[in-house]
């Protein structure tokens, strides 16, 4: 791989589902998942450095950590890294033409924030379907990237319960997720995400979204919509906790 990415131009970024994609002039984009705790962080040229006082050694880059399993060196100066403590992440280079039909995006359902999903298209994509709701809404198959903190925060907002049977949610309430699961995200985005654990941005910044949840990791604590006097509970589906309101959400 390193051969074929020395003196390759970036011409996007981009991103499917959970996935970063960078198109490259090579005709080739370089596949990059995060796993459960990777992140990529970029290093501007003389991030590392200390004081400029005569006499002391400069580092251009701050010295490698534990973790730094990637490292790429930019023609400006910039190095972006890798850092995957639990070895989850995935790389790889695959044909930019044909990236869609590579194993970990073909399938995928449309994303949350584009023209292809909205509320007649999650409509007829849940029809019928004897599964809970928030199963239905993290199968990758349905919408693209949802993961379960998001799902908790929009049935909250959604007020549906999150192991209600989809078969048994009238296809108003249903059309109603697809501007919840925006205006979740939207928010997420503008706060630069949920910091829990090992989260950064690409500065190494935590995010803050976290501070603004309204159900998630809230167990015990009063329900936060105006008017209700419920209480937050968790519950285990998939092997994931759940979070809701039993009051405002059925």
């Amino acid at each position: 791989m390193p051969e074929r990415l020395t003196d390759a131009r970036v011409l996007a970024l981009r991103r499917r589902s959970k996935y970063l994609l960078a198109d490259l002039d090579t005709g080739e984009s370089l596949l990059v998942h995060l796993g459960m705790s990777g992140r990529m962080l970029v290093h501007p040229l003389g991030s590392g450095a200390p004081p400029k006082v005569p006499g002391l050694f400069r580092h251009l880059h701050p010295a490698p950590s534990k973790h730094d399993h990637v490292t790429l060196d930019m023609e400006g100066g910039a190095r972006i890294v890798f850092n995957d403590a639990r070895r989850f992440g995935a790389m790889d280079l695959v044909a930019t033409a044909t990236a869609e039909a590579h194993p970990l995006l073909a399938g995928l359902g449309p994303e949350p924030l584009g023209n292809h999903f909205n509320e007649s298209y999650l409509v007829a994509r849940l029809h019928g379907r004897r599964m809970p709701v928030k199963a239905a809404l993290m199968d990758q198959r349905v919408v693209a990237g949802l993961g379960n903190i998001y799902v908790c925060e929009t049935l909250w907002r959604a007020g549906i319960a999150p192991a209600r049977r989809v078969a048994n949610i009238s296809e108003r309430r249903l059309a109603a997720l697809v501007p919840a699961i925006r205006e979740v995200l939207a928010e997420a985005i503008a706060a630069g995400g949920s910091s829990l654990r090992d989260y950064r941005q690409t500065s190494g910044e935590l995010g803050y979204f976290q501070h603004a949840f309204s159900v998630y990791d809230r167990a015990g604590e009063p329900c936060r919509k105006p008017g209700c006097r419920g209480t937050i509970r968790r519950i285990v589906q998939s092997g994931r906790s759940s979070y809701y309101c039993p009051i405002c959400q059925r």
